[in-house]
């Protein structure tokens, strides 16, 4: 008996003995998201989750180099603070990268309190791509959608180009609004013959009727909006309400849905918004194939995907694909980096993102306009 135990006793110390020495990519590679799933009136978050948990779901049927993906999300309540308290979570449990985060004033956290260099992670595709976030930015901060300057460049030239000769800015005093204005200046310098003058606005009611006022008496034959996603919107609402006819013109991060919400239907028809991917209910393009079959996987009772959706599929599928081509044993954020920045050019089928030349990695950008049934038309 006592020999027995002895040699049942020395096995277990043999299996426990290969357990500690085998190898640690065994566990699961970690990724995670801190957005604000709370307090923001916009779905942006919840809908970069979904396209996110999409890809995961997909790439854990195959694996990534033998491994799972572990996904986790924390809400950050749409603040600074509570931005730096979920990071801080978030480190606990060692996700090789962070899928795009959203809001200036995290962002501006983020870089400020130089928190990347307190960190060992990879954060890909921040929201917004404000130029503040990008220049210089940070060697571990990436982006796939095209910044608000090429968003904001396409704007104006496609002003300029249908024959317009006065356009107007109304902006928010925030980052994403200040720095876009810039963009704004330094774009309609560029187009000859267009004259550009704009309008600052805090995110009240009266601010906005009275911005909107002040836009109406510019004489602008079409109006450029510049903010966080509720204050676009609320400035298109405004802006109708004040009498300007015109044209509109916002950002990507304004889902038309809530545009067509806060100003109706006939104020929200024509309003155009920049799209940095392209259609997310598109047909023709493989990466249409590709992201829809991983959503109606994952989310079977979704009918229509938003922007939001595809962003997400494809911030995490960027990860993955570096993932696959990273040679380490245990993944890094800085063997991820470096990764990145030296696989070259992938190409999703329709979506092209390429780090070789900057952390910026597409510049992508088309404009959807919303249409009399209230839908993004492309």
């Amino acid at each position: 008996m006592t020999r027995r135990l002895s040699q049942a006793w020395l096995a277990a110390l043999l299996t426990m003995a290969a357990l500690a020495a085998a190898p640690a990519h065994s566990a699961d590679i970690v990724l995670g998201q801190i957005g604000p799933f709370t307090v923001i009136p916009v779905p942006d978050a919840p809908e970069i989750n979904q396209g996110i948990k999409a890809y995961v779901n997909e790439a854990n049927k195959q694996g990534v180099r033998g491994r799972k993906i572990s996904f986790f999300e924390l809400d950050d309540r749409y603040s600074a603070d509570g931005f730096v308290e979920q990071l801080g979570k978030a480190m606990d449990k060692k996700p090789v990268a962070l899928l795009s985060p959203i809001g200036s004033n995290a962002l501006k956290r983020l870089l400020d309190d130089k928190l990347l260099d307190q960190t060992d992670v990879v954060i890909m595709n921040a929201i917004p791509g404000a130029e503040s976030f990008r220049a210089p930015g940070h060697p571990r901060l990436f982006h796939i959608r095209a910044g608000d300057k090429q968003q904001i460049e396409k704007m104006v030239h496609h002003s300029r180009t249908i024959g317009m000769t006065k356009l107007s800015v109304l902006y928010q005093d925030l980052p994403i609004g200040t720095s876009g204005m810039a963009v704004a200046q330094e774009a309609a310098g560029k187009a000859s013959g267009l004259e550009l003058k704009g309008v600052k606005s805090a995110t009240d009611a009266p601010a906005l009727a009275a911005a909107s006022k002040q836009i109406g008496a510019l004489g602008g034959q079409g109006v450029l909006v510049l903010g966080a996603p509720r204050f676009m919107a609320d400035g298109v609402a405004a802006l109708r309400k004040a009498g300007v006819s015109q044209s509109i013109f916002v950002l990507s991060y304004v889902p038309a849905g809530l545009i067509v919400k806060l100003a109706g239907v006939e104020g929200a028809r024509g309003v155009g918004i920049a799209q940095t991917y392209p259609n997310p209910n598109g047909r023709t393009l493989p990466v249409h194939r590709d992201f829809q079959a991983a959503m109606k996987a994952a989310f079977p009772d979704l009918k229509e995907y938003t922007s939001f959706h595809l962003e997400g599929y494809l911030s995490a599928r960027t990860v993955g694909e570096a993932l696959k081509r990273n040679t380490e044993k245990e993944p890094t954020a800085a063997g991820l980096a470096k990764t990145l920045k030296t696989m070259g050019e992938l190409d999703f089928g329709g979506f092209r993102v390429d780090f070789s030349k900057s952390n910026v990695g597409s510049n992508f950008v088309d404009i959807g306009v919303i249409g009399s049934d209230g839908k993004l038309r492309y």
